[in-house]
């Protein structure tokens, strides 16, 4: 979809960066939405960059949890889409969850929590992995050429 003819397409690298990345928060406060907010009375940006609210200790926590590592898997697919290319699945997850990190410190500090970098390195492994499996499957795809067969 994304990809160019052009080896080195610095905008199309930023567009395909802001893509993802903005997938990825959409799928996250949908998930958000869905687990967390039946929960809680204001669902906010509390549970998207506050590294207290990943927890295992509360329901709420688990529930969190759960939508960052969905998240995970729906980036992965997204991955498949936009990026299409096997060997830069590790390079858009990291960046994905670079991004995320750094605006967790200017949201609040420094995420001191085990339970935070334990679920993240888990999210950016599922997707990086799970993504890299995708798009070597549809990377090796059999080429139809149903164009080009004889009528004989």
């Amino acid at each position: 979809m994304f990809y160019g003819k052009a080896v080195w397409d610095p905008w199309l690298i930023v567009a395909q960066i802001v893509a993802i990345q903005c997938l990825y928060y959409l799928t996250l406060g949908a998930f958000l939405t869905v687990f967390v907010g039946s929960r809680v009375s204001r669902l906010s940006l509390v549970y998207f960059f506050d590294y207290a609210t990943v927890t295992a200790s509360t329901a709420t926590g688990w529930c969190v949890i759960v939508s960052i590592l969905l998240s995970a898997v729906a980036g992965a697919v997204y991955l498949v889409y936009s990026i299409e290319r096997t060997k830069k699945c590790l390079d858009f997850s990291a960046t994905v969850y670079i991004i995320h990190l750094f605006i967790c410190i200017a949201y609040g500090d420094w995420p001191s929590s085990i339970t935070w970098w334990a679920v993240n390195g888990t999210g950016l492994a599922v997707m990086a992995l799970l993504g890299r499996y995708l798009c070597r499957k549809r990377e090796l795809r059999e080429i139809p050429m149903t164009s080009f067969r004889s009528n004989v």
